[in-house]
C-alpha cells in the first residue's frame, strides 16, 4: 500500500473510530496538564513506518511515544545507531519525542547496551525501560535477588557516566521480580533516582497488591521516573486487560497522583487487543488509543 494512502487510510480510521468509539457520552478532550507529559506504548503500531506513525500519534493528541526499541521491537539493538536517528527525525517533524526507550538492556552485558545508550542520549532521549529480572522458584528468592542488585549496580554505574536514566517496571506474576514492588524498590533505593527509578504501573500494581496498591504508590514516591496506565476486569491471578474506560481503575489513583509531586512522563499503554495481525491491528489500537487518551485526560482535568 502506497504511504499516502496508508495515511488516509490511517486518518480516515481515527477520525471515525473516534465518532463511535466517544459518541456523546464524554466531553471533548481538554489540553493535558502541563505538570505531566502523554505519551503512549507503540508495541502495536510496529507495521507502520517512522512518518506514518509520527502522523497517526500526533494525530490523536499525544506529546510522545514509549518506543519498544529492542529484540522484536521497531529497531533491532544491532542496528541503533543508522535507525534511532532516523525516528527521532521523523517523531520531530510532527513535535514529538521518544520519551521512554523500551529496551532488552538489564545489565551492562545486554547486546549493544552501551552503545544504545549513547546513541539514545546524543539523541535527546532522557530515560529508557529496563528489561526484568526473573526469579528461579527452585533457587532462594534472596540470593537471587542480591544478584540481580549486582548486576543493577554495574548498570547505574554505566547510566551515570553516560547520562540517562533507567526505569524498572512492575509487572505481574510470580516470576517477576518487582511483582510486590518491595523487592525491587529495595534495590532501586540503594542509587540515585537520575540513574535508576520506577517505572510505576498502576494496573499490575493492583493485580498484585489487590487493595494495598496506595501502599506501594506510597512506598516508590522518592524513585519515581514514570507512570504507567493500564486496567483490567477481574483478578484471580489472572486479569482481563481492557480499556481504562471499561475497568476497574479507581478515582483514589487519580487523586494520590495529583496530589503527589510527580511530573514526569505519564504512559498509556493499550495492550488489551488480541489477535490482530497488520492493519486491522494498527487501526483498531490507534481508536482505542484516541478513545483511551480522552478519557484520561479528563480524569487528570
Amino acid at each position: 500500500m502506497a504511504m499516502l494512502n496508508r495515511r488516509q487510510m490511517l486518518q480516515s480510521t481515527i477520525g471515525a473510530a473516534t465518532a463511535f468509539s466517544l459518541g456523546s457520552s464524554l466531553p471533548a478532550a481538554q489540553p493535558p496538564a502541563s505538570r505531566w507529559k502523554l505519551i503512549t506504548f507503540t508495541k502495536f503500531l510496529q507495521p507502520l513506518s517512522y512518518d506514518e506513525m509520527a502522523d497517526a500519534v500526533a494525530e490523536i493528541g499525544f506529546e510522545g511515544i514509549e518506543a519498544p526499541i529492542r529484540i522484536g521491537g521497531h529497531i533491532e539493538p544491532e542496528n541503533v545507531a543508522d535507525e534511532l536517528p532516523k525516528f527521532v527525525e521523523a517523531l520531530k517533524k510532527r513535535g514529538l519525542t521518544i520519551d521512554i526507550l523500551t529496551s532488552s538492556i538489564n545489565s551492562v552485558d545486554s547486546p549493544n547496551a552501551e552503545e544504545t545508550l549513547k546513541v539514545a542520549k546524543a539523541l535527546g532521549i532522557p530515560r529508557y525501560r529496563m528489561n526484568y529480572y526473573k526469579y528461579d522458584l527452585k533457587k532462594p528468592v534472596t540470593r537471587q535477588l542480591r544478584e540481580a542488585g549486582a548486576k543493577l549496580k554495574d548498570l547505574v554505574a554505566m547510566n551515570e557516566a553516560i547520562g540517562i536514566q533507567a526505569v524498572y517496571q512492575n509487572h505481574s506474576g510470580s516470576h517477576y521480580v518487582g511483582a510486590p514492588i518491595w523487592d525491587i524498590y529495595h534495590l532501586i533505593r540503594q542509587h540515585n533516582p537520575q540513574h535508576v527509578a520506577m517505572a510505576f504501573d498502576i494496573g499490575h500494581a493492583r493485580v498484585e497488591g489487590n487493595t494495598s496498591w496506595p501502599i506501594q504508590w506510597n512506598l516508590v514516591q522518592s524513585h519515581l521516573g514514570s507512570v504507567y496506565i493500564k486496567d483490567f476486569t477481574g483478578n484471580g491471578g489472572k486479569p482481563a486487560w481492557c480499556s481504562i474506560t471499561t475497568g476497574e481503575l479507581p478515582d483514589q489513583f487519580f487523586k494520590l497522583l495529583q496530589e503527589s509531586d510527580y511530573s514526569g512522563p505519564i504512559s498509556l499503554h493499550v495492550e488489551y487487543l488480541h489477535g490482530l495481525k497488520g492493519n486491522e491491528m494498527v487501526t483498531q489500537n490507534l481508536a482505542a488509543m484516541k478513545r483511551d487518551l480522552a478519557y484520561l485526560k479528563e480524569k487528570l482535568s
